[in-house]
């Protein structure tokens, strides 16, 4: 089962994404093209594309919350570059600036070294929810 921040991530399971925080507020997300993802025009979804970044962008910022915080989507921009229909993308995310309340973030989803899009993102940082068993 995939792990971010210490806990299960079915999301991420669900999509077959890997995603590695450094613990220093960033992170690096990977997943392979395969049909499942495909649009009807053979190239990958852009929402499978908008998951890899919000992913990463949560990744990135969990392990530099404090005890007792959790982290929300408030909104997500990106702009798409290329198609991908194959191979591996890769989504290396940073965190730009971290205040009391909100952080945004920026994710360059790549693929052979191009790039294929670049998002960026504002969080909430609010107090964690209980979590249910």
């Amino acid at each position: 089962m995939g792990r971010v921040a210490s806990r299960p991530h079915p999301f991420a399971d669900l999509i077959d994404l890997a995603v590695t925080p450094d613990g220093k507020g960033g992170s690096t997300a990977t997943l392979t093209a395969e049909h499942k993802y495909m649009n009807p025009h053979g190239v990958v979804h852009g929402a499978v594309i908008y998951a890899m970044a919000d992913t990463g962008m949560g990744a990135a910022l969990y392990p530099t919350l404090g005890a007792g915080q959790a982290c929300a989507t408030i909104e997500i921009k990106i702009s798409y570059f290329r198609p991908v229909d194959s191979g591996e993308i890769h989504c290396v995310t940073q965190i730009d600036n971290k205040g009391r309340s909100i952080a945004h973030l920026t994710s360059r989803i790549e693929q052979a070294g191009k790039l294929v899009a670049l998002a960026t993102g504002s969080f909430a940082i609010l107090a964690a929810p209980p979590i249910k068993a």
